[in-house]
């Protein structure tokens, strides 16, 4: 099977394609959602702000708050906002994730080293706009965990390097609600976003290795209860592994039993774990798996991840296949059709 690396290293969902297949939009897939595009498209700052106030996690922010700089020409509310509610943090903290959607479409998927200098030049300059929203943001609430995974994006996409990625990844962990009030406790702090983000800087595009990327995974999933996405983060790793490999190595990668039983544990510790929580990254995960098994060719697996799924999907992955619509749709059908005495 042939690779692409379109959308590759670009950002955590990737760009719409326009050929026919599962519902990709999280606003479409979870109505909930709705809300937050409606008030994103009248530039309601009051339903914007309500929104918000009733989520329940920092986590729950920070996805919210990348999902709603999907919408196009939101920063022109949100600059005036951010101007007016100068002490309050969310305001700038959307604006900075906005400056940061923007810089990364600009800059495409290609390698830092194909990109060309005045795209590239556009890029740095909107990180640049966001990174300074968000050190001010940092520097007056130490403890907003949503501006420090936002700024774990501009680090990557600066190339800032490791160091600085994991100072901001573990100033996130000192304040985040599930860190026990214990000085001995290791700091893990099950923020998915922040983590995926921590991930994607681990790998060796962005100077990392893969034993950093492959341990961070597993020190996340040591570290948290079963039924987290913390399993999701091994899936994540092992698929951005098989996309850097040449197309015969490709090819094995995945269908290597060590590799197909780690998958397999993992998804049983998460999203197959009867205390796995439904929320907005339940699609991604089984989509995550779902890519990785089928890749691996191990439809009996990937099928209860494609049940779960019904007709919705999670594009971040997929799109690192050519025509991914087919591609899923093909999957899923060859997944669905093994016997479930098999499963």
């Amino acid at each position: 099977m042939g690779k692409s690396t379109a959308g590759k290293g670009t950002d955590e969902h990737g760009r719409p394609g326009c050929s026919p297949g599962p519902v990709t939009d999280a606003f479409d897939a979870h109505p909930e959602l709705a809300p937050l595009r409606t008030a994103a498209w009248d530039g309601d700052w009051d339903a914007t702000r309500a929104f918000f106030a009733e989520l329940g996690s920092p986590d729950d922010v920070s996805f919210a708050a990348g999902l709603l700089a999907r919408v196009d020409r939101t920063e022109w509310y949100l600059e005036k906002v951010a101007r007016s509610l100068p002490a309050d943090p969310l305001p700038r903290t959307l604006l900075a994730e906005r400056h940061i959607r923007i810089g990364w479409g600009i800059r495409g998927g290609a390698r830092a080293g194909d990109v060309p200098p005045d795209q590239l030049d556009e890029f740095h300059g909107r990180l640049r706009k966001a990174e300074l929203l968000l050190i001010e943001v940092c520097a007056e609430q130490p403890a907003y965990a949503p501006a420090w995974t936002a700024r774990l994006l501009t680090a990557r996409g600066l190339e800032l390097g490791q160091s600085e990625a994991r100072r901001r990844y573990d100033r996130l962990t000192e304040h985040h609600p599930d860190q026990p009030d214990r000085s001995d406790h290791p700091r893990h702090p099950h923020h998915f976003r922040a983590q995926s983000q921590l991930l994607q800087q681990l790998c060796p595009q962005w100077g990392g290795s893969w034993e950093a990327a492959h341990g961070f995974a597993q020190e996340c999933v040591s570290a948290a209860p079963d039924g987290s996405h913390a399993g999701i983060l091994v899936a994540e790793a092992h698929i951005e592994h098989w996309a850097d490999l040449d197309d015969a190595e490709a090819a094995e990668y995945l269908r290597n039993v060590s590799v197909r039983d780690e998958l397999r544990q993992a998804a049983r510790i998460s999203v197959l774990h009867p205390g796995h929580r439904r929320d907005w990254h339940w699609t991604g995960g089984h989509s995550t798996f779902a890519l990785a098994f089928s890749l691996g060719g191990h439809a009996a697996d990937a099928a209860q991840h494609f049940e779960a799924l019904g007709d919705t999907s999670s594009e971040a992955f997929w799109r690192y296949l050519p025509d991914w619509r087919n591609q899923f749709t093909r999957y899923r059908a060859d997944a669905l059709a093994t016997p479930r005495d098999e499963r």
